[in-house]
């Protein structure tokens, strides 16, 4: 028997037949699953398929396309490094691309973050973090706290040590319960009784604790789980009163998604270590940044070569995808991307706020180019991303929720289209 998703026999070019046998795809019951769709072409917020329909793009490629696809600015930059340096390692040697991407972030990010770690994924800047905050207190001499204090409805990556601070009940991880390290699992303290209990865990564990990990205001795989700027700040003040590090992952949050460039702003705090991906090249290449402060970084400087951090991902600062990003940041300086952020804004919480009178719908609600309409559930998350192709929309429903989460420079029409698509199929049986 056959457990690789059939697609329709019209138009499937020749190498979607021959190539989908082999295919491993994500997050994906591969004997039951829908056939993926073959792209031929992306611009702006639409794929191109090979039968020669169009769709309009919902979710930007992942959360990462915020300027589009095909931005000619992001395309021509890396047109341009390609006939440099394609690839070079970083141990060693160093590139342009890089050491300008660098001193931008810096420049960007708020307080003293000024030493960033390239990687090529988010799941590993998230590692690299956890890393950095363990070896922290190891240069110290702090053998005792090896742990992280992580929150329900978080999600930190698919490798193996960053499943170990997502929620290890309602994520997509929990099969793996007995095979990961044990960490600290808070409700995050948004009300009285979460706030308590996050302290008392916080004071019961305090000894074995290095650090307190978080997505700031946005728990985006977990459910597009919102909280306030007033969660940030208490989890700043708890870490500082015991001697802990704050990293915040802002791999979906940072570049403008929620209506700053850095969630983090929104809170007037500054986490000790930070890490971002996603956006961060414009959705062009992977890429991604752990980026610490200087009282982190100096614990690492040592006569004793132990005291370094050992990690060093083969492709790091990959020059290419360092061109894409510093393109990006150009992009984010030239045009309004914030203003435009604003304007989703309003566009989507005007669009899909009649969803709220829908059976079935247990919530909407929006922050920045960000827009939910939370279900009390979804019995087939397949089936319902069905019906929004036949309504000529990508928009790939998850957990119990249907999202938005667009390109900051979708058209007012293109927006309607994705807004209409999802209150047209969720009236309908």
């Amino acid at each position: 028997m056959s457990t690789t998703p059939t697609a329709p026999t019209s138009a499937n070019p020749g190498w979607y037949t021959t190539g989908l046998p082999h295919i491993w795809l994500p997050y994906a019951q591969m004997k039951t699953a829908s056939a993926p769709l073959a792209a031929t072409r992306t611009h702006g917020t639409t794929i191109e398929l090979s039968n020669g329909r169009c769709l309009t793009d919902g979710v930007a490629a992942w959360w990462t396309a915020c300027h589009g696809y095909n931005h000619p600015h992001i395309r021509q930059a890396v047109e341009a490094q390609l006939s440099t340096i394609p690839h070079i390692m970083f141990g060693g040697t160093v590139h342009q691309p890089a050491l300008t991407l660098a001193s931008r972030l810096s420049a960007m990010l708020p307080g003293d973050l000024e030493r960033v770690f390239f990687t090529d994924s988010g799941s590993v800047s998230v590692e690299v973090a956890m890393k950095m905050a363990l070896q922290y207190r190891l240069n110290k001499g702090q053998t005792g706290r090896t742990k992280l204090l992580a929150f329900k409805g978080g999600y930190h990556g698919d490798t193996l040590a960053t499943m170990a601070v997502c929620d290890p009940e309602e994520g997509m991880h929990h099969l793996y319960g007995s095979a990961l390290a044990e960490h600290i699992i808070a409700p995050l303290p948004q009300d009285t009784a979460s706030t308590a209990e996050f302290l008392r865990l916080l004071k019961t564990h305090a000894h074995e604790l290095t650090a307190i990990i978080t997505e700031p205001l946005v728990q985006g795989a977990g459910g597009m789980l919102f909280h306030s700027p007033d969660v940030l700040r208490t989890l700043r003040k708890a870490a500082d009163e015991h001697d802990m590090l704050l990293i915040l992952d802002e791999i979906f949050t940072g570049f403008g998604r929620t209506g700053s460039m850095f969630a983090c702003e929104q809170a007037d705090i500054v986490p000790d270590i930070v890490t971002l991906s996603k956006a961060l090249t414009g959705g062009t290449m992977a890429l991604a940044a752990t980026v610490a402060r200087r009282h982190v970084f100096e614990a690492f400087l040592s006569d004793n070569p132990e005291h370094a951090l050992m990690h060093g991902p083969t492709f790091m600062a990959n020059p290419l995808a360092c061109a894409c990003a510093n393109a990006s940041l150009d992009l984010f300086e030239q045009e309004p991307r914030l203003e435009q952020v604003q304007r989703i804004n309003m566009l989507l919480t005007h669009g899909l706020e009649p969803c709220r009178t829908l059976p079935g719908v247990k919530d909407v609600r929006t922050l920045g180019a960000i827009g939910v309409v939370e279900l009390e559930k979804i019995a087939d998350p397949d089936a319902l991303r069905q019906r929004f192709i036949t309504q000529g929309v990508w928009i790939r429903p998850f957990r119990n929720i249907v999202y938005l989460t667009p390109a900051f420079t979708i058209t007012e029409a293109d927006l309607h289209k994705l807004t209409t698509a999802i209150y047209t199929v969720l009236s309908t049986p």
